[in-house]
């Protein structure tokens, strides 16, 4: 597998730490930095790493800022990218097996090394159920495309 990750300078640090853990797993990574301390916009790294994944260039992203938020809405911006902010296994689980998540967001400030680790692993080994979540999948496609959907029918969740 191969995964590529960037960050802004509120998530440096806890990226080269994913980094790291990405590639005691044999994960290939494309690190795209940045690689100095400096203030820097985090829009600038969320949308190589995005418009990446939504071309298919990588299968999965991660981004890293100080709360995962910025991150997470901007890489939701490009077409085709489920970018989720996940500050635990659960999320990281549910985003992969049910929303088919692309792009896995965390934040330095919200969560360690340790618990980023289980999250980055609990959203790659994760795999998208389909089904009904696969129909739900196509509604969003449709969102994007700005086309109107019939509702489906009702059913538990």
């Amino acid at each position: 597998m191969r995964v590529v990750v960037a960050s802004d300078h509120a998530g440096r640090v806890l990226r080269g730490e994913v980094v790291a853990h990405l590639r005691r797993r044999g994960v290939e990574v494309d690190d795209l930095g940045p690689d100095s301390p400096g203030s820097v916009d985090y829009p600038t790294f969320a949308r190589p790493v995005a418009e990446g994944v939504a071309a298919g260039s990588w299968p999965v992203g991660i981004l890293v800022c100080g709360t995962g938020t910025g991150m997470a809405i901007a890489a939701n911006k490009v077409h085709g990218v489920r970018a989720a902010n996940c500050t635990h296994e659960t999320l990281a689980r549910a985003a992969r097996s049910h929303n088919d998540a692309n792009v896995l967001c965390l934040g330095e400030r919200v969560v360690g090394p340790m618990l980023a680790a289980a999250i980055v692993d609990a959203f790659l080994d994760t795999p998208f159920e389909g089904g009904r979540h696969g129909r739900r999948l196509a509604l969003i496609r449709d969102m994007e495309q700005g086309r109107a959907a019939a509702p489906g029918p009702e059913e538990p969740a």
